[in-house]
Parts: structure tokens; sequence; C-alpha cells
């Protein structure tokens, strides 16, 4: 169930409507989330605007050498591998042969062939790793924001770093750590109540890194902050 899914059945908890964070799924992850997961034992990778958990694979190929190359890009983007045209492992002539075959300068890795026919290869994987959807778990935020969260019951502040199009509902869910009833609070920016199916620009929340650019300011200094303010409402997620 995505997060439209959820939003739509806006099943009450306590005072407060939203989705059902039991069974949220996160759509966006940042490159910077995507970066922690860079173990063999917990192993993230993104290609072409998507992010996969390969943790499954590389535990079934332990201490396959064929494994090597994809540890070492683990936790990182490897768009570069790809022809995005075809969504498949770009290809070159292979100069010993003639014939058509995966270009791997970096080594051969999983489900890729040899170079020339041999008894002991194992082709009895079905699809390769990189084909299907089995391992997909979102897409990779192309762009991100920071934001500041500011608990004006507690004045705890929290500084976040979100998708650009994520939903308010998201970014709910990405605070649920620091504060488990974030869902039983107003959120507002500048007074204004925010609409929590919509994104920061949705709601006004301008992206002005390009102005700050121009202007050839530090946007760092400055951070929209929104206010959470309570409900009254001990809802815990």
């Amino acid at each position: 169930m995505l997060v439209a899914d959820s939003a739509r059945a806006r099943p009450r908890r306590g005072l407060v409507a939203g989705p059902d964070f039991e069974f949220f799924l996160r759509r966006y992850f940042t490159p910077a989330e995507v970066a922690q997961h860079n173990r063999p034992e917990d192993l993230w990778v993104s290609y072409l605007g998507s992010v996969y958990d390969l943790t499954r694979l590389a535990q079934e190929y332990k201490g396959d050498l064929l494994l090597k190359p994809i540890i070492e890009v683990a936790g990182q983007d490897i768009s570069h591998w790809f022809d995005p045209k075809t969504r498949d492992i770009r290809k070159h002539v292979d100069p010993l042969t003639g014939t058509l075959r995966y270009r791997t300068p970096w080594g051969r890795f999983l489900h890729v062939p040899p170079q020339l026919p041999r008894s002991d290869w194992a082709n009895d994987f079905g699809k390769p790793w990189w084909q299907g959807s089995r391992y997909h778990v979102g897409r990779l935020a192309a762009k991100t924001r920071t934001i500041r969260i500011v608990n004006t019951l507690t004045s705890q502040e929290h500084t976040l770093e979100v998708g650009a199009l994520e939903s308010m509902w998201e970014i709910v869910h990405r605070y649920l750590p620091y504060n488990a009833h974030a869902a039983s609070y107003t959120w507002k920016y500048e007074g204004k109540n925010l609409n929590m199916d919509y994104t920061l620009e949705e709601n006004g929340i301008r992206d002005e890194e390009e102005e700050f650019d121009y202007l050839n300011m530090d946007g760092a200094l400055y951070t929209p902050a929104i206010l959470l303010y309570f409900n009254d409402d001990l809802t815990e997620l």
C-alpha cells in the first residue's frame, strides 16, 4: 500500500485522521540514506532513479568472488553501469569473440555470463538481479531539501533532509523516531495549517536554493521552520 492509498483510507487515530502508519511504505529515499546501507549484511544500491536492497542477494551468494564488485559499490549509485534506454547493463563488442557482451570494466559480477563458455557457470538463477522488482524498495530522491521541525510544546528542534517530492505525511513518518506522537500535532508554516497530502512546495514552502545561488548567498543560513502544535491527543504510531 502506497502513501496515496493509505491517505485515501483515512482511518481515525484519536483526534487526528491520516494514513495507517502500521502499513505505511516509504516512496523516496535520499542518497544519504542509501549510503548508510554499505555493508554485505545491509547492502543497498541505487540506479536509474530507484533504490534496491541487495542484502538477500549478498547473503545467498556469500563468499562468491562475483559478489565482490557489488560489495565494493554498496551504498552508492551505480547508474553508470546501465543503459538508460534499455535499463540493462551497458554492452560492447568483445574484442576477443566479436560478439555483443556486457561491459564490466570494474570486473565481472553476479549473473553476468563468462566471456567464453564454461561448464562450471550456473545459469539457473532465472532473471538477473538487476531485472524485475524483487529487490526494489523505493525511488531515489533526485532533489532533497532541509527543513527544521520545531515542537512548540517542548521547544525541541530537529533538522531533517527530505525528498522534495515527499508529501507531508511522508515527512511525518521520517519524524516519528524523534516524536512518536507526531501525528497528534497540527503542523503549521508561517501560521497556516499545512495540507498533509501536499509537498513542501505545494504548501507554499518554496525551495529558494536557486535564488540563494544567484545572490551568491549560503542557502544553509536559512532553513524553513515548520511548527508543531499539540492537539491534546496522545496517539502513538
